[in-house]
C-alpha cells in the first residue's frame, strides 16, 4: 500500500484509503437498511456543461451506487437563471429523501454562488461550505467539514503522520481546501495541535515560509509550483493540486498534474501524495462520509 519512491520517500496512496473508506460506508449503509428500510440521499445540481464538472458529478454517481446511497441528479442549462435555481434548491431542502445537497461549483458567470450556498440547509450542505458550518468549525464544534481538506485529514491519519507540535505551511487560502484546512489543524484533536502558516500570492519571502514546514500543503492552483528549493528535506508533502496541462504524446492530448514538481521534490520529501490518486480521490470518500453522517443525524443515530 505504501511504495517507495527514491530512497526513503513514502507514497501516500489516496485510492488505497478510499477504498477503506468505501468499505466502511457500505458496511454502515447496509446496516442502517436493515434496521430502518431507509437509504441515504444525495442531491447533485450541476448547472450548464462544464465537461470537467460532469466527469466529477459521474464520479459522484458511481460513489453513490458502490456503497448504496440514492442519487439524485439535477442537470440544468446554463440559462436557468438564479430564481430557478434556488427554487430547486429550497425544494430539495424540503425533501425528506435528500440527507445531502451538493451544488456543482464553480458555477456559470452571472450566478450568485455565495447566495446559493448560503440558501441550502446547514443540516443538508454536504460539501460544509456554509456559513454555519464553517463558524463551528473555527469554534471546534461538531460539523460537517469540507471535503477536500477533510481528505486530508483522513490521509495524514491513515499513514500516523504527526501533527501535534509540527509547522505546517498551507500555499493556498481558498474557503475550499487551505482556510478549512488550517482550521482542522489547529484544533485539539488528531490529527491537530499543529502549528498553521497560510500562505498566499501576497505572502513575501514564501521560499522562506515553506522550508520551514514539517508538513507542506500545496493547493494554489498552479502546475508545478513548488519546486526542490522550496521544501525542507524530509518534510510530509501533500499535493492539493490537479491541473491540465498540454501533453502532445497523451491520448487526449493533456496529462494531469499537481501543484507539485513531484520528480525533483519526491526524493527530498519523507512523504508525499502523488497526483493523480493522492488527495483527489479522498474528496469524493470524504463527501460519501459525510452524507451518511446527515443520513445518520436525520435517524438521531449517533456515530460510532
Amino acid at each position: 500500500m505504501i511504495q517507495e519512491v527514491g530512497l526513503v520517500t513514502k507514497q501516500l496512496d489516496g485510492n488505497a484509503l478510499k477504498q477503506v473508506i468505501l468499505d466502511e460506508l457500505t458496511t454502515t449503509v447496509d446496516q442502517l437498511f436493515t434496521k430502518y428500510q431507509k437509504r441515504p440521499g444525495l442531491a447533485v445540481v450541476l448547472v450548464g456543461d462544464n465537461p470537467a464538472s460532469q466527469a466529477y458529478v459521474g464520479m459522484k454517481k458511481s460513489a453513490c451506487k458502490r456503497i448504496g446511497v440514492e442519487s439524485f441528479e439535477h442537470l440544468l442549462p446554463e440559462d436557468v437563471g438564479q430564481e430557478a435555481l434556488m427554487a430547486v434548491i429550497q425544494q430539495l431542502n424540503q425533501d425528506d429523501q435528500v440527507h445531502g445537497i451538493l451544488v456543482q461549483l464553480p458555477l456559470p458567470s452571472g450566478y450568485d454562488e455565495q447566495a446559493i450556498i448560503e440558501l441550502i440547509d446547514p443540516s443538508k450542505d454536504v460539501d460544509g461550505f456554509h456559513p454555519i458550518n464553517v463558524g463551528r468549525l473555527l469554534s471546534g464544534l461538531p460539523t460537517i467539514r469540507s471535503c477536500t481538506p477533510y481528505g486530508v485529514c483522513e490521509l495524514l491519519s491513515y499513514y500516523k503522520i504527526e501533527t501535534e507540535g509540527k509547522h505546517v505551511v498551507i500555499v493556498g487560502r481558498s474557503n475550499i481546501v487551505g482556510k478549512p484546512l488550517a482550521a482542522m489543524l489547529v484544533q485539539k484533536e488528531t490529527p491537530g495541535n499543529a502549528t498553521v502558516t497560510i500562505c498566499h500570492s501576497r505572502s513575501k519571502q514564501l521560499k522562506e515560509l515553506t522550508t520551514q514546514a514539517d508538513i507542506l500543503v500545496a493547493a494554489i492552483g498552479q502546475p508545478g509550483f513548488i519546486t526542490e528549493d522550496m521544501v525542507k528535506e524530509g518534510a510530509v508533502v501533500i499535493d492539493v493540486g490537479i491541473n491540465r496541462v498540454s501533453d502532445p504524446n497523451a491520448q487526449r492530448g493533456y496529462r494531469l498534474v499537481g501543484d507539485v514538481e513531484y520528480e525533483s521534490v519526491a526524493p527530498r520529501s519523507s512523504a508525499i501524495t502523488p497526483v493523480p490518486g493522492g488527495v483527489g480521490p479522498l474528496t469524493i470518500a470524504m463527501l460519501m462520509k459525510n452524507t451518511v453522517a446527515m443520513f445518520r443525524r436525520s435517524l438521531d443515530v449517533p456515530a460510532v
